[in-house]
């Protein structure tokens, strides 16, 4: 997969979490914003090579599904730690988002925890997928 790739999946993730929390699946919306999360900073790493693909398998540190030490291996923890400095929304928002794991497709979930993860995503100014697209 290449960046372009994982840029279109972000967004078509983004927009399945919005489709499953109105169908009332409460706990698909809240993996699958999580999974549009991981997306956008697979774009990133990819973009930080020479072709704009994703590392091979060789580089077992990017195939995580930790969002945070995604982050790190995006490269973008200087940036990161700025824009929470000056955007306390941001901020906000990546404390909800960074708790995501990928076990969560094994877990139930309830509408309050969708909606706090789809609000932290869905921010037009201060979301995390926001700024991760002014990055990748």
């Amino acid at each position: 997969m290449n960046r372009t790739d994982f840029q279109s999946l972000a967004i078509e993730r983004l927009l399945d979490a919005d489709a499953l929390f109105t169908a009332g699946r409460y706990a698909g919306a809240y993996y699958v914003s999580g999974y549009a999360i991981e997306c956008a900073l697979k774009a990133r790493i990819a973009r930080k090579t020479e072709k704009g693909d994703f590392p091979t398998r060789h580089a077992p540190k990017y195939y995580t599904h930790n969002l945070e030490d995604l982050m790190k291996s995006a490269g973008l923890v200087p940036e990161f730690e700025e824009e929470k400095k000056k955007d306390s929304a941001f901020e906000v928002n990546w404390a909800i988002v960074k708790d995501w794991t990928e076990e969560a497709r094994y877990e139930s979930c309830g509408q309050q925890q969708a909606e706090e993860i789809l609000a932290a995503v869905k921010d037009p100014e201060h979301g995390v997928p926001q700024w991760l697209k002014r990055n990748w």
